[in-house]
């Protein structure tokens, strides 16, 4: 037996983190049996394993997916963990050992604040010099520390740590993470020097697309730091340096920074060696606390794939692929040399473009010092695949002598999803999704990562959980947003933003607005369908994927709250009719199909598309609370769920709902959520399939139809029209965007149009992951990998691959919370061959494809009980 990937609340090895009834999670990679038969946890203080402080005892009740030791673990210590595992034949083994650490030993963070001395508006560098004990050798040392807004910590001219953008982005208003680093390692005998430099970040630098001062100092006016050195010696002794009054300052040499604009650093400020006090701050008004954001690094680096030398004179580089970060460069050049990087997403008539990042600037300056230099931005980041180069003269031959990168930033999340088939085109959109999903990770699941937003809008997150969930291991990131909605609910009577975390009501509050009445329809900052929605359909989506009775438990009153905010919405504004008709509400949001082609609203009523979400919260929401033995809240909400569906049925079906269900959007809602009466079903069936052909085989769908389209198909016995969807290649079609060079997926259908020339600059990204969500269906439908509620965190699955004779294999691989699962088909003639893996510990039911036959199994209703294992199956037509 081999036993792997030992996580800790849904992460490798995590240092820094909360420690309060921490999630021990494993695999079983490889085993001569089929199930689990018990296992073992142990936790020691050393690599060794000698010193044991815990041991579960072989026990029966582990799983391999969530565990909860009865200990109480202390910040400060390193922790080492050991998983043994038996099978039912009796095969038996061990993990290597995996470790965890939390933050400092002490709970609350009682350390000083400091400041600069010189105006708010410089940027700062905070340092000293200290001295270790030339006698005694180090064991440890970590440094703690909060950096506001953004900080980088440099030990011995050495960067610390390979994350960026810390301590990342939530809503400081209520906390504000702090971060722990292991500087073991960077400490050197005797003499050391520590530097910290800070930038505006989300904290106080211009954030929000309402434009005005407002949207600057949004948090916060000050930088501020507070940290701390803590170095253990091998005679246990300690030294501890934490900020106070004897540290000094400086003026950094980047002069300015913010998220939307850029950057701009002076290299000549690095021998400006004039010092500043600090002066004590009070703490930020949040509370400090460990960190929950998994890491933010750098994942990918490209080299540029082409220097343009455009029709208008400019030097761009092309890096053949739209990511989300920055590029880095050498540069050994004369002093005062001025470099000026211009980013953007795409060409026009050959020429740099990006008018359609509206206000933000998304530019790099660098001004040269004396010495040689690896230049790189600090403070803010950018979403491209073009950069326009100013300064320096580029050619063909010269070029590789700065070695120019772009580097892929985003957060640290194991990839577990891979889909390979026989249609190059579908290879790309796949890609793209992914593509779409790291550019628009960076710590919030934003809707863009170019222009003047970068928000984290919970629409666009909750429509794409699913595939984000397939494509990565998302628990822990979902698991921080979550917690930013719930802190956002708790003083909105449930409601949930448009986006999270909140600023727009921040800066609506600093212009002296206020939030319209609930009622209203006019556009708010929170509470509307789909997208408050958010605060059910992730927590659900990831009780699913991850099984983790925990996490559900810890988001449950997400939940709880944003069904109830319909409830009071619907009892204090629509007399209680188990109909949500009241408010404002993006709904079918950049449908096609509204007579005018100017506005961003789709034609399918939006209380329609309310009330639909309104069940299907309270679904999701009694649900929950009968895996929690919540036995009230279970009945209660889905007594409500119910009401809402008779309601439903009542007012936009039958004889008093004819002609309601007019978009191709109201009847996928009205059939993928069993909404219309079993009698009904084939007749909407036929009209939906009416509309399709209708419009030549072509969706009309926004972000909530789209999210379901494919997936209604198939389930409704059109599986060839889902696919023919999935193959078009004129507008609108997911492959249009590819055709047209797309490396990630457009926020509008249209976003280019046939010629290549931009369609609108107003709201028009280029990597805006929502239409992305058609991956969750091939994963699904085409590949055939179906989670089950009954068997929750891939325990237990329906494998129902749906081939089609267009695409002639598919191979997929998906490394689920219980291990890899394969699944893959080929098509020769008459023949369908299906060759599938089920990991350790699980089962699947095989679906036989409509249509054909199998032998040589014992087949029930037309399934296959298939357990750990590899298996071939062939079939006939």
């Amino acid at each position: 037996m081999i036993i792997t990937n030992l996580k800790v609340n849904h992460l490798t090895n995590p240092l820094g983190y909360d420690l309060t009834n921490p999630v021990f999670s494993f695999q079983v990679a490889r085993s001569t049996g089929k199930h689990l038969d018990k296992a073992q946890i142990r936790v020691a203080s050393s690599a060794d394993m000698e010193e044991v402080l815990y041991d579960s005892g072989c026990r029966k009740d582990i799983s391999t997916l969530a565990f909860t030791p009865e200990y109480r673990f202390e910040g400060g210590k390193r922790y080492y963990w050991q998983v043994s595992a038996w099978a039912e034949d009796g095969d038996f083994g061990s993990s290597e050992p995996a470790w965890f650490e939390g933050g400092r030993k002490e709970e609350n963070w009682d350390l000083p604040w400091i400041t600069a001395s010189f105006d708010q508006s410089i940027h700062p560098i905070f340092f000293r010099d200290f001295q270790l004990d030339t006698q005694k050798s180090v064991r440890n040392a970590r440094l703690y520390i909060l950096g506001l807004g953004l900080y980088e910590a440099y030990l011995n001219g050495e960067k610390v740590g390979t994350e960026y953008l810390a301590p990342y982005y939530n809503d400081y208003r209520f906390w504000v993470q702090y971060q722990t680093w292991d500087i073991t390692e960077q400490l050197r005998a005797g003499e050391n020097y520590i530097a910290i430099m800070l930038g505006n970040g989300w904290y106080k630098g211009r954030f929000c697309y309402l434009n005005g001062a407002a949207n600057e100092n949004i948090y916060g006016e000050n930088f501020q730091l507070s940290a701390q050195l803590l170095i253990c010696y091998e005679d246990e002794t300690w030294q501890s340096i934490q900020t106070d009054t004897d540290w000094r300052c400086k003026k950094a040499p980047v002069v300015f920074s913010n998220i939307y604009d850029g950057e701009v650093y002076d290299g000549r400020l690095l021998s400006d060696r004039e010092e500043y006090p600090v002066l004590s701050v009070k703490p930020p008004q949040g509370k400090v606390t460990c960190r929950m954001s998994p890491p933010l690094t750098i994942h990918e680096r490209f080299c540029p794939v082409r220097l343009i030398h455009t029709p208008a004179g400019e030097q761009v580089l092309d890096f053949g692929q739209e990511i989300t970060g920055w590029v880095e460069f050498d540069y050994d050049g004369s002093k005062g040399t001025r470099i000026h990087l211009a980013y953007g997403e795409i060409l026009q008539e050959g020429n740099f473009y990006r008018e359609n990042l509206r206000t933000a600037k998304a530019e790099y300056t660098y001004v040269s010092g004396e010495q040689s230099a690896h230049v790189r931005p600090h403070f803010t980041f950018f979403g491209f695949r073009y950069v326009k180069v100013e300064g320096i003269s580029l050619t063909e031959e010269n070029l590789a002598r700065f070695h120019f990168e772009a580097c892929a930033a985003y957060s640290d999340l194991e990839q577990t999803g891979r889909i390979e088939t026989s249609n190059a085109k579908l290879n790309r959109l796949i890609e793209n999704t992914k593509w779409g999903q790291k550019g628009n990770f960076l710590d919030v699941p934003t809707d863009c990562p170019q222009r003047d937003e970068r928000l984290g809008w919970t629409g666009d997150a909750q429509v794409f959980c699913a595939t984000a969930c397939y494509h990565m291991d998302t628990a822990a990131f979902y698991r921080k947003y979550l917690r930013d909605c719930l802190l956002e609910q708790q003083i909105n009577h449930g409601a949930v933003p448009y986006v999270v975390p909140d600023l727009l009501s921040v800066v609506r509050e600093k212009m002296g607005e206020h939030a319209p009445d609930p009622s209203d329809t006019r556009w708010g900052e929170s509470g509307s369908c789909a997208w408050g929605d958010a605060a059910t359909v992730i927590p659900w989506t990831l009780y699913q994927f991850y099984g983790d009775k925990k996490l559900l438990a810890e988001t449950y009153g997400n939940m709880k709250l944003w069904t109830d905010y319909i409830l009071y919405i619907d009892e204090n504004y629509c007399q209680g009719r188990r109909l949500w008709q009241a408010g404002f509400h993006f709904a079918d949001w950049l449908a096609l199909d509204n007579p005018d082609a100017q506005s961003c609203f789709g034609s399918t009523d939006p209380y329609y598309v309310a009330s639909v979400y309104y069940y299907y919260s309270a679904s999701m929401t009694a649900k929950a609370a009968a895996v929690l033995d919540k036995p009230e809240d279970a009945a209660y909400y889905h007594k409500i769920k119910e009401e809402v569906k008779a309601a439903i049925q009542k007012n936009y079906m039958g004889e008093a709902g004819a002609g309601k269900l007019k978009t191709q959007t109201a009847l996928v809602l009205a059939l993928y959520f069993d909404l219309a009466p079993e009698k009904d079903r084939p007749e909407l069936t036929e009209q939906l399939l009416s509309m399709l052909e209708s419009s030549n085989m072509h969706l009309t769908t926004g972000f909530v139809g789209t999210a379901y389209l494919n997936k209604c198909l198939s389930r409704a016995g059109l599986n060839r029209e889902a696919y023919t969807l999935l193959f078009q290649e004129d507008y609108p079609s997911w492959l249009y965007e590819v055709n047209l060079g797309a490396t990630t997926i457009w926020e509008r259908w249209n976003s280019l149009l046939w010629d290549g020339s931009i369609s609108d600059t107003g709201m028009n990204s280029l990597n805006h992951y929502a239409y992305g969500s058609i991956c969750e269906w091939i994963y699904r439908d085409v590949c055939g990998i179906i989670p089950t509620e009954e068997g929750p965190g891939f325990k237990k699955i329906i494998l129902a691959p749906k081939p089609d004779g267009r695409l002639g294999w598919v191979r997929a691989e998906y490394r689920s919370a219980s291990g890899l699962y394969r699944s893959g088909w080929s098509l020769d003639g008459d023949q369908l061959i299906c060759e599938v893996e089920i990991p350790f510990d699980c089962e699947a039911e095989f679906v036989i494809p409509e249509g054909y036959e199998l032998e040589d199994k014992k087949v029930l209703d037309g399934r296959v009980r298939l357990n750990s294992g590899t298996y071939r199956l062939q079939m006939k037509i």
